[in-house]
């Protein structure tokens, strides 16, 4: 009963951090289900659950998330177009090469680049260049390049598609806005991708793949729940103030990472 109580609450936190800072919110299931799940599961596919649990949640988080920012007509859909082609192969793959990968190595480089975007965010480095004059071959990269990543740590790609957006001068809103959109296709090409990699792994009882069905349902129950609260207070909210607090929060989470 505790774990069900721990794994709602997680969900009504990352719902609203989701909805507020348009993440999938898999910045902070993903380390909480370390700790969550350490003594269901072999460490050996711990990471690999968390990020494939994370993953699958943010389909349902970022249906309820997009649809509040929707509302607030916040959401570039020509940049969600630009991205969403190479983002949904690069998902797949990075889900499928975290076969190869142990759990130190995932728990390192989730930590290593969590760090790495807040530094960028928090010292609000920016191009001289308008995105609109960004070349087709730069967008096939970039989206390919979030969506491997975002698959190998279990994120909707906010953490990256803001920094993306917001260094090439969209709106710290705009770009919060546009990110939680983006993570609808990570979410289901990395989801399905973990599906199809954790098919003929042993792993616990409550597992479909590296999928944990027990913490999936109850993440996304309140989660979705949440979610647009935070997309409300994010569009109340001082942008600057804003894009500091992601940059903290991201700094946070990556040495509560390192130090797991």
């Amino acid at each position: 009963m505790a774990e069900i109580i721990s794994f709602l609450l997680l969900g009504a936190f990352s719902g609203f951090i989701a909805g507020l800072l348009g993440v999938g919110g898999g910045l902070i299931i993903v380390p909480a289900l370390l700790y969550l799940l350490a003594g269901d599961i072999d460490q050996a596919i711990l990471m690999h659950s968390a990020v494939a649990t994370a993953l699958t949640a943010i389909i349902f988080t970022s249906l309820s998330s997009v649809r509040a920012h929707h509302q607030h007509r916040a959401i570039h859909w020509h940049y969600f177009k630009k991205l969403t082609p190479t983002i949904l192969l690069g998902a797949f793959s990075g889900a499928l090469l975290t076969q190869l990968m142990s759990f130190d190595f995932m728990r390192l480089f989730f930590a290593g680049f969590e760090l790495l975007v807040a530094a960028i965010l928090y010292f609000g480095l920016s191009s001289q260049q308008h995105i609109d004059h960004l070349s087709g071959w730069i967008w096939k990269v970039v989206g390919y390049t979030i969506g491997l990543i975002s698959a190998i740590v279990g994120i909707g790609g906010g953490t990256l598609t803001t920094p993306f957006l917001t260094y090439n001068n969209v709106a710290i809103k705009n770009a919060i806005a546009t990110s939680a959109a983006v993570g609808m296709p990570i979410a289901i090409a990395g989801a399905f991708g973990f599906l199809v990699a954790g098919w003929d792994v042993e792993s616990a009882t409550n597992n479909l793949g590296f999928i944990h069905i027990q913490a999936l349902v109850s993440i996304v129950v309140m989660s979705v729940i949440f979610a647009p609260l935070g997309a409300k207070v994010a569009h109340r909210t001082n942008g600057q103030k804003l894009k500091k607090f992601f940059a903290l929060f991201l700094a946070f989470l990556g040495i509560s990472v390192l130090a797991f």
